[in-house]
């Protein structure tokens, strides 16, 4: 961001107002925002994006100033955006926001069905990065922000990679607030069809986490009623099959199977990049023939390699490999998010992932 921070940060409000396009950092990801009362702006972002029209957007919101009490007052907060909050609402709220967390409720009536990919339920989040704050405090209003890249895409963790995503196609405002914290998306639950809280879309907060710090226990889609039921949950972001995807083919390998999967793509073996955990040896010990392939260095840790996976994908995308193998990240909670980027991603990657992303 240039010195006079205060006067971008202006330019970019009066941009949201004007019905543009800001993309801002957040802890997650980079979003491309737009008013969340503006239908033309709202358009804006389908068509930068080239995202289906019914995919619905979150809406980010600027957290309550605190008015002396321990718990924010979130109710004022959502009342025009939300029909009703339930008790676990308001304590996954204090617990959680600002934060990556997002919560799907019932619409209120005045929410544009553009934003909704016409359905009766809005997602909301309050992002806790201190510029996304500045942002919407001073924008004073709610602020649809999907992941600043092309629809289906490896999704943004800095500036640079906005800038590199639509460099020619769009005249876009770019907040520069460095590198995301967290690094996937935000963790998605559903609170608007019964008593209950349902993950739509794994994140770095787990649902032993919310456990442990609100007593609230969360529910996966196969574990609530009947397939009919599951099938009628609200579509949220990123949960398509094909999603943060890049161009080059990315596997991913069982522990010690690094061979089992080179021999699956016999005619693109010539320059592999493998991903080999931190905390295990050299993978040049398994008699692989070496010429064919890079080891790169993946955090045994799973909150470092959220961090790092997207800006390895981008990195390793740019660098023109014949195919990506990472390993099969472990099993718990822990790894749920990364596993499900990981899984979207190979699905859709290659070079025609740009198909597979509208299927």
């Amino acid at each position: 961001m240039p010195t006079d921070s205060s006067v971008v940060m202006e330019q970019a409000v009066q941009t949201l107002h004007n019905g543009g396009l800001v993309a801002f950092p957040t802890e997650t990801v980079y979003g491309l925002g737009a008013d969340a009362r503006n239908p033309e702006a709202i358009h804006k972002i389908f068509t930068a994006k080239g995202r289906p029209s019914n995919h619905p957007l979150i809406v980010h919101l600027a957290a309550p100033t605190q008015s002396g009490t321990a718990n924010k007052d979130w109710t004022s907060l959502l009342a025009p955006w939300v029909r009703d909050l339930s008790d676990d609402a308001l304590k996954l709220m204090n617990a959680f926001w600002p934060g990556p967390l997002t919560l799907v409720f019932k619409k209120d009536k005045s929410v544009l069905h553009e934003l909704t990919g016409g359905q009766d339920t809005v997602a909301i989040r309050v992002p806790a990065h201190p510029m996304a704050q500045e942002l919407l405090r001073k924008f004073n209003g709610g602020v649809v922000a999907p992941s600043a890249n092309r629809f289906g895409k490896v999704s943004p963790t800095s500036a640079a990679d906005v800038r590199s995503e639509f460099e020619g196609i769009l005249d876009l405002m770019i907040l520069d607030g460095g590198d995301c914290e967290v690094g996937i998306e935000s963790t998605i639950l559903d609170l608007s069809s019964s008593d209950q809280a349902i993950l739509l879309r794994p994140g770095m907060i787990t649902p032993s986490e919310i456990f442990t710090k609100t007593g609230i226990k969360v529910w996966l889609p196969n574990e609530v009623g009947s397939a009919k039921d599951a099938s009628s949950l609200p579509r949220v972001s990123g949960s398509l099959r094909a999603h943060y995807a890049p161009t080059t083919p990315l596997r991913l390998y069982s522990p010690g199977r690094v061979l089992d999967a080179l021999s699956e793509f016999p005619d693109i073996k010539s320059r592999v990049a493998v991903g080999v955990w931190e905390s295990e040896s050299s993978l040049s010990e398994d008699g692989h023939p070496s010429a064919h392939f890079e080891e790169v260095l993946i955090p045994s840790d799973s909150a470092a390699f959220a961090n790092r996976l997207y800006r390895l994908l981008r990195d390793l995308d740019q660098q023109a490999w014949d195919l990506i193998l990472f390993p099969e990240p472990p099993a718990g909670q822990e790894w749920d998010g990364v596993r499900d980027r990981l899984q979207r991603a190979c699905f859709g990657s290659g070079p025609s992932s740009i198909s597979h992303a509208s299927n």
